[in-house]
């Protein structure tokens, strides 16, 4: 896989408290440089990096219920509606954990379909992910979150935060792919810094990778 190739499956990301305007005009920049698939930005740069990205292939994507996946099903509703406006192309939404930990799967696809909603009256195309935080789940539950997440609408199932316990491993990976349709992609995110790791994710059968180390991963690719 050469570096287009590669970067055309990178969210390149800014995330968490410490993320600044200029760290977003940062990764706005290296997206059109590289060509990464999408930024992944907190919910107040949202808007901005639309503006930076205007007119050019990388889209914008944002976190709903981000990082602990607590907010009520409303909220995240109302986050992704706000988002959505603010010209998001991609949400990524954190699962209700704690519902999924007990089996409560019905709350699990209620809070899913909060977002999935959103995304399904928009007038364009919303992508939706679920991030499941599979560091903290029992086989059972990472399955189960796999197939409420497929059958409550979202497009791509996702691994991590990156502020959960642990990030992506190839086993995790190889699970979700071998659970969900093949309509739906894999999203591996967490601890992913270099082309190698990025690669061994890639085998196993993720269709996007989530990192802030983009730029990295590509440049360690074979030339196109």
């Amino acid at each position: 896989m050469n570096r287009s190739e590669l970067a055309r499956m990178i969210d390149h990301t800014t995330l968490g408290p410490g993320s600044r305007v200029e760290d977003v005009e940062r990764v706005c920049r290296e997206a059109k440089e590289y060509g990464f698939a999408s930024v992944c930005v907190e919910p107040i740069y949202v808007s901005r990096a639309k503006k930076l990205l205007e007119g050019e292939t990388p889209i914008v994507d944002t976190v709903i219920g981000f990082p602990h996946g607590t907010h009520t099903r409303e909220a995240k509703g109302f986050e992704a509606q706000v988002a959505v406006e603010d010209g998001a192309d991609e949400l990524d939404m954190v699962v209700n954990l704690p519902a999924l930990k007990t089996g409560d799967h019905q709350t699990v696809a209620l809070d899913i379909m909060a977002v999935t909603e959103v995304a399904e009256k928009c007038a364009r195309d919303i992508i939706v992910k679920v991030i499941l935080e599979m560091g903290l789940l029992e086989k059972d539950e990472k399955q189960a979150g796999c197939i409420i997440a497929g059958a409550s609408g979202a497009d791509f199932v996702k691994t991590s935060t990156g502020f959960g316990p642990e990030g992506a491993t190839v086993e995790d990976v190889e699970l979700m792919r071998e659970i969900v349709s093949d309509r739906t992609g894999v999203k591996a995110a967490g601890g992913i810094s270099d082309y190698e790791t990025a690669m061994r994710m890639i085998e196993a059968g993720s269709t996007r990778i989530g990192a802030s180390s983009g730029v990295e991963i590509v440049k360690g690719a074979p030339d196109d």
